[in-house]
Parts: C-alpha cells; sequence; structure tokens
C-alpha cells in the first residue's frame, strides 16, 4: 500500500505542472511605439481567440502611411509569442517576424525583424 502523503503529493505536483504548462493570455489589445528607420511607427495588435485558434490583426502607423493587416503564424506557449506581419510597401510585401516574451500579463518584450533589413527591440503594452 502506497503511503497516503506520497500520493497527495504527487497530485499536487501534477496540478501545478498543469497550471504553469498554460499559456499567457494574448487576447486583446496591445500597443507599441518605437523609432525605426523610416522613423516613428505606432502599431496596436488586436488578438481573438484562445489556445491554438488565435487570429489577430495590427494596424500601423508610419510617416503619413496607414496600414491594416491580418496577423499569419500566431503561437502562443507558457510565455513566449511569435507571429508575422506581411507587410506591402511600394507593390512589395516584406515579411515582419515578431518573437518574444510576456514579462508580465499586461506586456510582451518582442523582437521584430523586418526582412534581412532590421531587427528591433520594441516593448508592447495591453490596452486597458
Amino acid at each position: 500500500m502506497k503511503h497516503p502523503v506520497a500520493s497527495f503529493s504527487s497530485i499536487a505536483l501534477a496540478l501545478a505542472c498543469l497550471v504553469s504548462a498554460r499559456a499567457a493570455d494574448l487576447t486583446g489589445k496591445w500597443k507599441s511605439e518605437f523609432d525605426s528607420q523610416v522613423g516613428q511607427q505606432k502599431y496596436l495588435f488586436e488578438f481573438k481567440g484562445a489556445g491554438d485558434k488565435v487570429t489577430g490583426k495590427a494596424t500601423g502607423e508610419r510617416q503619413d502611411t496607414k496600414s491594416e493587416v491580418e496577423l499569419k503564424e500566431i503561437k502562443v506557449t507558457k510565455d513566449e509569442v511569435s507571429f508575422v506581419e506581411m507587410l506591402k510597401i511600394q507593390d512589395q510585401e516584406i515579411r515582419v517576424e515578431y518573437k518574444g516574451k510576456f514579462t508580465s500579463d499586461d506586456e510582451l518584450k518582442l523582437t521584430r525583424k523586418v526582412g534581412d533589413f532590421a531587427t528591433y527591440e520594441i516593448v508592447a503594452k495591453r490596452v486597458k
């Protein structure tokens, strides 16, 4: 017969693993402003859904240009996120990859890789 304390601690450990494996919540709106080679940029990222079924869009402003694009390849794990924006500039599509971590429930630190041209470290904050 197993010792009841051992069984209880095994159950507690299993529950703790399940809770810590839960993906962070990306849903909602996230705002970011940063300097780039083309000047100041402002972004609003909006994510809907949960788990493997997350969709998103980005609304951006740079110089006198506004854009809205669907985000693709959205992945969320315990504390990491990645997604892709296909940016259209002068009839040319440029792949912009975002990858980063949740630093809190309300902040993301992201690396923004614009094709082979530039890489930026940006912060996005949840809009409440």
